[in-house]
């Protein structure tokens, strides 16, 4: 661990432990409230010993947490060996997971333990320059396919299960797909725990300079997004205004992109976390529970309704009862859109099929509505499969696979003409 890796370690401590200690003292003065009122009047003089005693000790308590947290960070900088935490595979996880849930935190708490959204290979970050990318991807080919993950994830997302599918550790979509198809794969991470346009930006100014630095110039793009990194693709194309006449060059490239279980529509299990909390607003005792329910990332909460467009979130409280504005971002025009989905239930069309999805993601939001239709024939169904099955299972990567080898010529090539 680095050393300012270990001293925001205890910052990040010394803010959960005391939030986690004030929600403690809140339940404790709610039930201790309803008892002194059902007394009456009678028990103010108790009440009022009882409160300075429990403020006290309640203090006493957060302080001492957050300060030991902080010491503890300290001390770990004092002893840090200067290997970042990311290069072990379990704080690797950790990191993911922690960015995922409560990332807006992290940039603001302890941001040596924020991610950024960056280029990827063998475990370390690509510079958008051409020496670094010329050694990291000495083969380059003028077909570039990015893939981008979901939420609480990294690059090593795309290797779930590659032993039991493929025989081997490390296989992924991407490396298959440079086995079969004339093309370059490049893996981005990104922090899920931020808005979905913020991120968009992001890997919009990642994908504005990857091409300006490729080693040969690219003439083909593809974005390959799994879950949240669906949105994230959708809102990079529309914050580089695909499909304008001001739109990034990188923008006219996207000839294909392929979403793998997106909640287009949003995400019920979010939209649920959203209903819970209003209810357990409703009384004093369950209150701090809603609190602590409400710390969930930005990127989280824009799960609810596939939210991209930072006007949808800007200046709103994003744990208001009501519906604040969405903006309806359309499929990038100009390429071929694709998405598969997957049921828990074997037959995708049944009822509850319909209803569970993946687990995490229903075939509705999957597939859209309106301007955000998926042609049905651009449609994949699978059923008996969970979501982070679409990451590696082989029956998803043969649909991909398909998809990608049936595609017309780049307008500049010459075989088209």
């Amino acid at each position: 661990m680095r050393s300012d890796e270990a001293r925001d370690l205890g910052r990040l401590g010394a803010v959960v432990l005391a939030g986690a200690a004030r929600r403690v003292q809140e339940v404790q003065e709610a039930v201790a409230g309803r008892a002194f009122r059902a007394v009456g009047p009678a028990a103010t003089p108790v009440r009022a010993v009882h409160d300075a005693v429990s403020t006290g000790v309640h203090a006493a308590v957060r302080t001492g947490l957050a300060g030991g947290a902080r010491a503890a960070g300290l001390a770990g900088a004092l002893v840090a060996d200067g290997t970042p935490v990311e290069q072990r595979r379990s704080a690797r996880t950790a990191l993911a997971v922690a960015n995922g849930t409560h990332g807006d935190l992290l940039r603001d708490v302890a941001p040596a333990l924020a991610l950024r959204a960056t280029v990827r290979a063998d475990g370390r970050d690509v510079p958008l320059e051409p020496a670094a990318l010329r050694n990291a991807y000495p083969h380059a080919r003028s077909t570039v396919v990015v893939l981008l993950h979901g939420l609480t994830e990294d690059e090593r997302a795309w290797c779930f299960r590659s032993l039991r599918h493929h025989g081997r550790p490390g296989v992924s979509f991407a490396t298959l797909l440079e086995h079969d198809l004339p093309c370059t794969a490049v893996l981005v991470r990104y922090p899920t725990g931020l808005h979905v346009s913020e991120n968009g930006r992001a890997v919009a100014a990642l994908l504005d300079g990857l091409v300006a630095a490729w080693p040969v110039p690219v003439r083909d793009l593809v974005l390959v997004g799994h879950s949240m990194g669906g949105l994230v693709a959708r809102s990079a194309l529309h914050a580089a205004g695909g499909g304008t006449a001001d739109a990034a060059a990188w923008t006219r490239l996207v000839r294909d992109t392929v979403t793998l279980g997106t909640p287009h529509l949003g995400a019920p299990l979010e939209r649920a976390a959203h209903r819970a909390g209003h209810l357990l607003r409703r009384l004093p005792e369950t209150r701090p529970v809603a609190t602590l329910l409400s710390t969930r990332s930005a990127g989280v909460k824009d799960l609810r309704h596939g939210t991209l467009v930072e006007d949808d979130w800007s200046g709103h409280d994003p744990d208001a009862p009501e519906r604040g504005p969405h903006t309806l971002v359309p499929l990038h025009d100009g390429a071929r859109h694709f998405a598969v989905l997957t049921t828990i239930a074997r037959d995708p069309s049944s009822r509850l099929g319909r209803l569970l999805g993946d687990g995490l993601v229903t075939p509705d939001s999957a597939v859209g509505e309106g301007a955000l239709a998926f042609p049905a024939d651009h449609v994949h169904r699978l059923g008996g499969l969970h979501h982070f099955d679409l990451l590696s299972e082989p029956r998803v990567y043969d649909q991909l696979l398909a998809w990608l080898r049936d595609r017309p010529a780049p307008a500049d090539d010459p075989a088209a003409s």
